[in-house]
């Protein structure tokens, strides 16, 4: 899935789609679907404003974000809303190898409080995704596909249900704190292209969803639906967004079917 962009079903069938990713998880990506490039390029003080957070994060327009890059994620600090910054592939603390993290780049909402590499941080280490829209590609034939970005319906950035972990390196003793995106089946916007989408948390649900001391994953679990379609747009936009090394303005241009 893919300001949120997902990978086409998380394959990284177009090459440059998979910069970041081994060579051994690559067949992994193939086997599940999974959201897996967003952006997030509304000024700093919009992202402030809709989060109530009182320091602008140091934030530069993200246009193409891919699995493994630094992605702002929202956590609750001494009671307060705050902007930190995690890597996107949960590594659980328990991992022997960052590598993991390849794998753990969604959370399926169905099942994330009973999987053994999701269900502490589903009760204890919650965190909200900022974004401004999300990518995802729509299959034409073998070798063509189109790319579309959703976002919500009046371009104000949304915040995306993920968990977060912090792991540290066995042999240099480096800290690394990562997520995950929590994905769920998809409203009628997102359905003709894809069969999974992010879940997006309203904003009256972000407090439940961020309270360390919320553990009733039962009641947890009932905010992980579709948003309202209706609430969202979507539009095609250029295959310049494929590759993963692209950033910038032109990642969101119209569609040319000449392309």
């Amino acid at each position: 899935m893919g300001g949120l962009f997902f990978l086409d079903e998380g394959t990284g069938e177009c090459p440059n789609c998979i910069v970041a990713i081994p060579i051994s998880h690559r067949q992994h990506l193939r086997e599940v679907n999974m959201c897996g490039r967003f952006a997030l390029n509304a000024p700093a003080l919009a992202i402030t404003e809709i989060f109530e957070i009182d320091i602008l994060p140091d934030l530069v327009p993200r246009y193409n974000v891919a699995p493994s890059q630094r992605v702002t994620a929202v956590v609750v600090a001494s009671g307060a809303r705050t902007f930190t910054d995690l890597k996107w592939g949960l590594i659980p603390s328990w991992a022997k190898d960052a590598r993991i993290g390849y794998r753990m780049l969604n959370a399926r909402s169905e099942t994330v409080a009973s999987k053994p590499s999701f269900r502490q941080a589903f009760k204890r280490r919650r965190t909200l995704i900022a974004a401004t829209g999300f990518y995802e590609w729509l299959r034409l034939d073998k070798k063509n596909k189109v790319p579309h970005l959703f976002s919500m319906a009046d371009r104000r950035p949304f915040a995306m249900a993920g968990l977060c972990e912090s792991w540290k390196n066995h042999e240099t003793g480096e800290p690394i704190r990562s997520c995950t995106i929590l994905t769920t089946t998809p409203n009628e916007r997102v359905a003709p292209v894809h069969d999974r989408m992010p879940v997006i948390l309203p904003t009256a649900h972000w407090d439940a969803w961020l309270d360390p001391e919320h553990d009733d994953t039962a009641a947890l679990q009932d905010l992980l639906v579709p948003f309202p379609a209706e609430r969202m747009a979507a539009r095609r936009v250029s295959t310049h967004v494929n590759n993963a090394r692209h950033e910038g303005p032109a990642c969101q241009a119209p569609f040319e079917a000449q392309e």
